[in-house]
């Protein structure tokens, strides 16, 4: 199993980032997929998690209106659009392979390695 996540960077506040997850070794269809997030000196955070097929999402209250999960199941890839960017929106991102159907900050089996967003003027 592997996930990979690119898209962070640095942008100013109001801005937009699109996240991706590019996953394999594993049938990416099959599972619900969560985005969860690490701010500097905090513990993780739940930020989003959809279905296997796509059709229903679910957002932290602190992100909900501003960013919307997605996946492409024929690409194996999840996404995160991010809007309207936050200071505190800063953290490194993960994505994450759900275990069974919960979505919860620790409740997967599976991780990528991070990307970094920095939301700074």
């Amino acid at each position: 199993v592997q996930l990979v996540e690119s898209g962070g960077g640095l942008v100013q506040p109001g801005g937009s980032l699109r996240l991706s997850c590019a996953a394999s070794g594993f049938t990416f269809s099959n599972y619900y997929m969560s985005w969860v997030r690490r701010a500097p000196g905090k513990g993780l955070e739940w930020v989003s998690g959809i279905n296997s097929g796509g059709s229903y999402t679910y957002y932290a209250d602190s992100v909900k209106g501003r960013f919307t999960i997605s996946r492409d199941n024929a690409k194996n890839t999840l996404y995160l659009q991010m809007n309207n960017l936050k200071p505190e929106d800063t953290a490194l991102y993960y994505c994450a392979r759900n275990m069974g159907h919960t979505y919860n900050a620790y409740l997967n089996d599976y991780w990528g390695q991070g990307t970094q967003v920095t939301v700074s003027s």
